[in-house]
């Protein structure tokens, strides 16, 4: 009987990331282009110009809010960015809650470090960079591609579901007749959580990597988990919301008012910007709603400069995300494997190969990967590795 092939490891038996190739084999000219694509050099260069494009797209906003963060003063402002920061905090943990229930468990800070260094992927030309970046990211802790990208699609879903909800409480209440020729939007809402329902969600995804002549999943979601994602998505429009309120507020709105439209309009209007696929990124929608809403508890010219600032802040809110993430992600020390599903990421032709033992998965939250070929977590891991909002 012909002897089964051994998966290759590393001395202390976890198995290696990527296999290695085959002594004197050739390699393909399709290979060769993968290996180039997915090496240091671009990965760097991606973050770099990410990061680069996301201060220009700043420096361009700040003509139009340089008046008007003369009258909301540095506090105001401040802790708005901070209210940003806690909403994109919410949005990371449900991808990793859905990513752990996939089957690869993130520590908080490598979760931290591919979701926001990724998602600087958006302000490159170009709507599939910031899941092509998780991706990539992804893959120094050994997450296959499959599984990231599941996540980064699941959590863009997930945030739609529950800004549309954190809408459909308040807004019908209090925003008159401002978003009425959008209510078509709020229909959205029950089909997606029928969607979101595990006798639903487990098979569409199989079909659809079927589609993509991919393995279907390993770890079939569980409706806890989904429910468990789903509320950390209805949390993060809170402190969205709440960035909003502080700048309403500091403007001479009502507080108890503001706070719900607040809320409720940043998410809607975030979601039928997300819905206008007719328009790139729903550029404009967002703002026009938002300041509709506004404008219903205080001048619309107040509201055009909250909407503004808003949109400079969560600009603002991705690159310092992306940069804490870099910075406080410092080198890790060599941690015990768990008992995970044992995945990591194969070859340049992005298959996906399963160990007989994960070893890539330590520690708790704020831990770190250490180890060869298990990415260190600190920042060059980051950039080599190769994205709510």
């Amino acid at each position: 009987m012909p002897e089964q092939p051994v998966a290759a490891a590393e001395p202390d038996g976890r198995p290696l990331a990527e296999p290695p190739a085959p002594s004197g084999g050739r390699r393909g000219p399709l290979t060769v282009i993968v290996r180039l694509l997915t090496g240091r050099v671009v990965r760097w260069g991606f973050v770099v110009v990410a990061a680069a494009l996301c201060a220009l797209e700043i420096r361009d906003q700040w003509t139009a809010v340089r008046s008007a963060l003369g009258h909301l003063g540095v506090l105001p402002v401040a802790g708005a960015l901070v209210a940003v920061l806690l909403g994109l905090t919410a949005g990371m943990q449900s991808w990793r809650v859905l990513l752990a229930a996939l089957g690869s468990p993130l520590p908080l800070r490598s979760a931290a470090g591919v979701v926001f260094v990724g998602q600087l992927g958006k302000y490159v030309p170009g709507s599939i960079w910031p899941v092509l970046a998780q991706m990539e990211l992804g893959r120094a802790h050994r997450v296959p591609r499959r599984r990231s990208a599941t996540a980064s699609a699941l959590t863009m879903l997930l945030s739609l579901a529950a800004g549309l909800i954190a809408a459909l409480l308040t807004l019908p209440f209090l925003a008159g007749g401002a978003a009425a020729r959008y209510r078509w939007a709020f229909l959205l809402a029950p089909v997606l959580l029928a969607c979101l329902h595990p006798r639903v969600l487990n098979p569409v995804l199989n079909r659809l990597l079927r589609l993509a002549r991919r393995a279907p999943l390993e770890q079939p979601l569980t409706g806890r988990a989904v429910a468990t994602a789903l509320a950390w998505a209805l949390a993060s429009w809170i402190p969205y919301g709440a960035q909003v309120w502080v700048l309403a507020v500091r403007l001479g709105a009502s507080p108890g008012r503001a706070a719900v439209l607040s809320v409720g309009g940043f998410a809607f209007a975030w979601s039928v910007g997300f819905l206008a696929v007719f328009v790139p990124a729903g550029v404009g929608v967002r703002d026009l709603l938002l300041v509709a809403v506004l404008g219903t508890t205080m001048r619309t010219g107040d509201a055009t400069a909250i909407a503004l600032v808003s949109r400079l802040l969560m600009t603002a809110g991705d690159l310092c995300a992306a940069g804490l993430a870099v910075a406080f992600t410092r080198p890790g020390r060599r941690v015990r494997g768990g008992s995970g599903g044992g995945d990591h990421t194969g070859g340049p032709d992005g298959g996906d190969h399963t160990g007989g033992s994960s070893g890539d998965h330590g520690g708790g939250p704020g831990g770190s990967h250490g180890g060869p070929g298990g990415g260190s977590g600190d920042a060059s891991s980051l950039a080599t590795g190769p994205g709510p909002r």
